[in-house]
Parts: C-alpha cells; structure tokens; sequence
C-alpha cells in the first residue's frame, strides 16, 4: 500500500509558485526531499544499521555510441559493436551498492540474460560493488516478455525462500528505448513497480521516493518487495579501479540455464539504416514541382481530378 504526493513547480521569470497536496494525504515529507530552484535532491538513507537488505540489479548490454553500427540484410552487423553495460542500468547497479555501503550485510546479486561470452558486462559490475553476478542463458530472447520471463526464473531459484527486498533496472535499454521489461518482471514475480525513479530513501517502515511527471513531482510510499526503474539523476555512477578490476576477475560468474519458452508478442522483422542525406532538387515552376509529387507517388489524386475537370 503506498501514499501519493505531488508538487507542481512552475515559474515565470524571476517567480515561482508551488503548490502541495501533501496536507490532504495526511503525509509530510522531509523537508529535505523537496526540490527547490533546480536543486539536486538530497538522497540521505536513513535506516536501522543492523538491517541488512537483499537487492538485486538486472543488466543489459547495448550498443557502445562510438561503435560502427552497419547493417546486413535488413540486420544489425555486430562485428565492429563493442557492447557497454546500458546507462540506465548503471544508475540501478549505483543505488543498489550505495544501499549495500550504507547498510552492512546487504548483498547485491545482479542478472543478465546475455551468453557467457558477455561475462566482461558482469565482470565490470563486481568491479562496481556488486557481490554475485548471474549470467542468464537460453535460447536467443526475441522479444522483452522473454527477457523478463527468464529474469523472473533466475531471481526465483536464488531467492528460492523470499523474494529481494530490491529489484533494480534501468529506465529502459538505449538501443532501442525498450522499457516494458521491468514491470513485466514485477507482474511475473507479483510485486509492485515504480518506475523513472529520481530519488529514492529507505526506513524501517518502507520507501520513500519520488519521479519527475509532466506536471511537476510525485512522491510515492511503499513497502518492499519492489521493482524499481532507475532515472537519469537519481545518482552519479562511480568508475571503476583497478583494484576493484582485478579482483573482480578472481570472482566466479555464475550461470543459470533458463528453460522457460515462449511465443514471442513482439518481432522485429525488419531494420534499415537512417537516411542522413537528403536530396535536394530545384524546379522551375509551380507545374514542374507538382509533376514530380505526382510522379513520386505524391498528390496523384488530386492531379487526376483537376484533369477530369
């Protein structure tokens, strides 16, 4: 059961007028919470040291924006790709070992359905803080319901007793902006889901967070077990050591072989190169323009019909 808050904050030049509807939830947040002037939001956890907390972080691996991406029969060519944790996952692997720093015994264990061969993804993620890293393999995922089908068996078998306290993803994947496989996950595991998450307190008596909308802040109140979608904002990811490197390479990725099958409900059948160049053609007339739309396929109708007239 959870608690809405808003705050709607517009400005106009030099003034600004904002309003809450916490007074009507019977809810205070803290004053530090609060955004003001474009103010990063303090992210303090408060919670009882001796809480230890189980999280886990569920990765993707996307394009590198500096690869060569080229295409071979209507599909992506990977073989100039070098492949990068998703930035938005990013974002969930940092909250999740700055909860662990914060609160001692927490554990974070993240998930990847990719083939053993991404291990370097997993890798970087020990290298970040992380305690266990899962490789999810199968058969190739096609679509996110699959994804999110075998994230939900593999999180299942090694929280065979309760599920994590945490869930964390990304906001969604930036290769193909795909965002529906967090709240499948949590409608698989049968838990509650937030998503676009921007900042984010835990207590002894649940969650306290907040994601921007259209018309201003709003403020949510939950209980774990939870599905949380990271933001941009809702930290600062930290870079990796090479200490922290090199003793993440001593550390043994697991494997889970995930049997779980399904149709898929979305099929990429196709994918073509973006067109930058455009071309450029200069008529002399107005009847020169309108023969070459018609001859394109452009306004054919309406020629036709001025000619029957």
């Amino acid at each position: 059961m959870y608690t809405l808050n808003y705050i709607a904050i517009a400005s106009s030049r030099n003034q600004e007028r904002s309003f809450s509807l916490c007074s009507c939830f019977g809810f205070a947040m803290p004053e530090p919470f609060f955004l003001k002037n474009g103010a990063t939001v303090d992210q303090l956890l408060w919670m009882n040291t001796a809480t230890q907390l189980h999280i886990a972080v569920c990765l993707c691996q996307v394009p590198d924006t500096a690869s060569v991406i080229g295409f071979v029969d209507g599909a992506i060519d990977f073989s100039r790709v070098h492949e990068v944790i998703n930035p938005y996952d990013e974002y969930a692997l940092e909250e999740a070992v700055r909860i662990k720093e914060r609160f001692e015994g927490s554990r974070v264990m993240v998930f990847n359905v990719a083939p053993l061969l991404a291990k370097e993804l997993l890798q970087k993620a020990l290298a970040l803080g992380a305690d266990r890293a899962v490789a999810v393999s199968g058969s190739e995922p096609s679509d996110p319901f699959l994804i999110a089908l075998r994230l939900s068996e593999a999180i299942a078998a090694f929280y065979p007793e309760v599920l994590p306290d945490l869930v964390f993803c990304g906001k969604h994947s930036a290769d193909f902006q795909s965002g529906q496989v967090a709240l499948m996950l949590a409608e698989l595991l049968g838990i509650e889901a937030v998503t676009a998450v921007t900042a984010l307190r835990v207590s002894e008596e649940g969650l306290e967070l907040q994601r921007e909308i259209e018309c201003g802040i709003e403020y949510l109140e939950l209980r774990s077990p939870v599905v949380l979608t990271a933001e941009k904002g809702l930290n600062v990811p930290r870079k990796t050591s090479i200490k922290a490197v090199m003793e993440a390479r001593k550390k043994t990725i697991e494997s889970f072989q995930s049997t779980a099958t399904s149709s898929p409900y979305v099929l990429m059948s196709d994918t073509q190169p973006l067109e930058r160049k455009k071309k450029c053609r200069f008529v002399s007339d107005e009847k020169e323009l309108l023969r070459l739309l018609s001859s394109e396929g452009i306004f054919s109708d309406r020629v036709d019909n001025k000619n029957k007239a």
